[in-house]
Formats: structure tokens, C-alpha cells, sequence
């Protein structure tokens, strides 16, 4: 009875391995579904291909909150950890709204880690616990890379009429972005 079991095991290890592809995709990624919303294909095109960006730039910046969330120490261990848990809530939330902005216009947003891992400009974090300070300046460093971005998209998208998408941007990306840079900020100021 114990063969017969290990080897239903091993059977059932190996069609994990493999997982098969699903024939049933119902909208290919970079196709664009009918919308009637008042815009171009071309105009969601662009929306789409711009707000996969700034959304893998934001499940990155996720990441890496969630990341100095788990991993940050010292003196103001406490604080840091509450905040940089905050930080990755919030920028889950933003995360939802551009999913959903591109799928508004017809576009298939991005979802899975290496997607956004290939698609983000964003340097990645070391594994290892870093100082609080490189915390910090890696924060700092992504949410002003996200800003310079947006800010471009913005601009792109305004230029085009695509409003709902600029809206978008300069109220959800950019202005939770300078915010939370902000917070991070002062509070580097305030431990020096």
C-alpha cells in the first residue's frame, strides 16, 4: 500500500510541474477590446500601453514598501514599519484604479510579477536588509521616477483628450506619489 501511495505522489508532483496553457483566452494582451467610450483606438491604445507602465512602476513601489515594511529596524523601527505599510496599501489601492482605467479602455492590464518586473524602470532592491537611509533613497528615488513619468503621461494624455486617463495621472499617480515622497522625506529629516 506504501508503493502504491509514493507513487500516486510522485504522479501528482509531476502534473504539477507542468501547467498547461489555457486555449480559452478570451483577449490577447496588447489587443483592445471594443469601447464605447468616446475615444480613438488609437487614443486607448496609447492610454493602455502608458498606464501598464506607470502600472508595473506602482506594483513595483508596492514591493519594495512591502519589502523595507518586513525588513526596517533601528530607532525608528516603529514608525517606519507603520508607515511603509501604509505607503504599500495605498499604492495596492492606485494599482487597482490604473488596472481598471486600462481595462476601461479596452486594454488588458498587467498582472503577474515578471510582467511587471519587465516593464518597471524602477532598480530593484538588494534581498539582503539594507540601512534605513538606502530605504529611504530607494523610496525616494522610485517615487521621483513615477513623478518625471506621470507627469509626461499626463501631459500625453491631455494632448490626445483622453481626460479620463489624465485625471487619472495628476490625481491618483502623481499626487499620491509627492505625498507619500513627502512623508518619507520629513521623516529622514526628522531622524537626522
Amino acid at each position: 500500500m506504501k508503493v502504491k501511495a509514493s507513487t500516486d505522489l510522485r504522479k501528482s508532483a509531476k502534473s504539477l510541474d507542468v501547467i498547461q496553457p489555457l486555449a480559452d483566452v478570451v483577449q490577447p494582451f496588447g489587443r483592445l477590446a471594443p469601447a464605447r467610450i468616446g475615444l480613438s483606438v488609437e487614443v486607448r491604445q496609447k492610454g493602455v500601453a502608458a498606464l501598464n507602465r506607470m502600472l508595473a512602476h506602482t506594483l513595483a513601489l508596492r514591493d519594495l514598501y512591502k519589502k523595507n515594511h518586513w525588513q526596517t529596524h533601528g530607532a525608528t523601527f516603529y514608525q517606519l514599519h507603520l508607515l511603509f505599510d501604509k505607503h504599500s496599501s495605498e499604492q495596492a489601492e492606485l494599482a487597482d484604479e490604473i488596472a481598471e482605467r486600462v481595462q476601461t479602455l479596452g486594454g488588458v492590464s498587467l498582472a503577474l510579477a515578471s510582467d511587471t518586473a519587465g516593464e518597471s524602470r524602477l532598480s530593484r532592491a538588494p534581498r539582503g536588509r539594507e540601512s534605513v537611509e538606502a530605504e529611504i533613497e530607494e523610496l525616494c528615488a522610485a517615487h521621483e521616477t513615477i513623478l518625471v513619468e506621470a507627469r509626461a503621461l499626463a501631459r500625453e494624455a491631455a494632448d490626445r483628450g483622453d481626460d479620463g486617463t489624465n485625471d487619472l495621472l495628476v490625481s491618483g499617480v502623481v499626487r499620491t506619489n509627492e505625498l507619500q515622497c513627502w512623508f518619507v522625506v520629513e521623516h529622514q529629516a526628522g531622524a537626522a
